[in-house]
């Protein structure tokens, strides 16, 4: 599973694959893409990491089939589905590298790779800006699994503080001391370790190249 800042910058990979080539058979975008919205909803899953009372089979076994049809749904369900979506193909990436072979890349439920990763792939992106003001002051969306409207605005403007700047040391443990019951110490030291190694530095920026 990927973290936020890599779940944007795939979005706009997507959205680049829609201007460039359009619509067909197996990329089929939700009618009038609102793709401010589609932001929201692909960083919409990961809700559940600032409130026990959500379980992830709520936020993560929405749609059955995970591609790239969005008919029918919202602009900010397709965002949903498409984080679905990157989670399944990111490790469908990552596997075929042999990445979990490499020593800290699948410490501590896979923390460590997924803020290196956000870091890696971060410039990929040039509107943060926009999506910074965006996420702190979003539409309500009623997700239908219990998300209160309090932890909706806290999880987008958590979000729109980490992704106002390049992940960094300091951003990285702020963002997930929101996080409740994350060992975060351990996390920071293993992401260190994983920043030295090049390998793991060079898959993870492949997930990029590869995703959509």
């Amino acid at each position: 599973m990927a973290s936020q800042v890599s779940h944007i910058v795939y979005a706009k990979k997507y959205f680049d694959r829609l201007d460039k080539m359009g619509t067909d058979d197996n990329n089929i975008p939700p009618e009038n893409l609102n793709r401010d919205e589609f932001l929201l909803g692909c960083v919409f899953p990961d809700i559940r990491r600032i409130d026990d009372n959500i379980k992830r089979k709520d936020t993560h076994l929405r749609f059955p089939v995970l591609d790239l049809n969005f008919e029918g749904l919202s602009s900010f369900e397709a965002g949903w589905k498409f984080h679905l979506f990157c989670d399944m193909r990111r490790e469908e990436i990552l596997n075929k590298y042999d990445f979990y072979s490499l020593k800290y890349a699948a410490d501590l439920y896979n923390h460590p790779a997924k803020m290196l990763e956000d870091e890696i792939v971060y410039e990929n992106y040039n509107n943060w800006e926009k999506i910074t003001g965006y996420f702190n002051n979003p539409p309500y969306f009623d997700s239908g699994v219990g998300v209160t409207k309090e932890t909706f605005y806290l999880w987008y403007a958590i979000l729109a503080k980490y992704v106002e700047g390049k992940p960094d040391d300091r951003s990285i443990r702020i963002f997930l001391n929101k996080q409740p019951r994350l060992a975060l110490n351990e996390i920071m030291v293993s992401v260190e370790e994983l920043r030295k190694n090049k390998k793991a530095v060079e898959i993870l920026g492949k997930v990029c190249l590869e995703i959509v």
